[in-house]
């Protein structure tokens, strides 16, 4: 399983033009399911994802201090397939990632595992249709090991370390709580 995690003011999913998930600050995790994770899988991005320290601390001014939880933040998790995209010569291949029948319930697991350890309220969760084709893509190869910043504009970015593969990444996002 992979998380791609980014401190937001605000995020929302849009189909068709509705919003259909929505948070205030917070994160947003895009969630990648491999064909082989498990349970113990999802436990595990659960508790760093929400024990993760993001946040600044208000009091101390102490950066990379608090967790979302500390800061009664919301978490809205996005399936993300292309997450586990690897390339075949030119051409990315996604059979890595479970299949839609099979990646449905366990996302939903996934989400309701987050809302157990955290707050129903606070945590919001979407699978489903395709990005509209016009959002941003981004494309990452890398060789062996390495860390890679995508910078969204001048304030924001993601950081990613990855192994030798390829990552999508399809994003909305409005900023970070600072």
């Amino acid at each position: 399983m992979r998380a791609v995690v980014q401190r937001v003011l605000s995020a929302s999913v849009e189909v068709e033009g509705r919003v259909v998930s929505a948070i205030g600050p917070g994160i947003l995790v895009l969630v990648g399911v491999h064909e082989a994770d498990t349970d113990s899988d999802a436990d595990y991005i659960c508790r760093k994802v929400l024990n993760m320290r993001p946040f600044p601390n208000e009091k101390t001014g102490k950066a990379w201090d608090q967790s979302v939880m500390q800061r009664s933040f919301e978490v809205l998790l996005v399936s993300q397939f292309t997450l586990y995209g690897i390339l075949k010569g030119n051409k990315p291949d996604f059979h890595v990632a479970m299949t839609p029948a099979k990646a449905k319930p366990f996302y939903a697991s996934l989400v309701e595992k987050f809302q157990r350890s955290y707050s129903a309220d606070s945590v919001k969760g979407f699978f489903g249709k395709r990005w509209p084709s016009d959002n941003a893509s981004r494309l990452t190869l890398t060789a062996r090991r390495c860390s890679v910043k995508i910078y969204v504009n001048r304030l924001r970015y993601l950081s990613l370390a990855v192994t030798s593969n390829i990552v999508f990444i399809q994003m909305r996002g409005t900023g970070s709580p600072d």
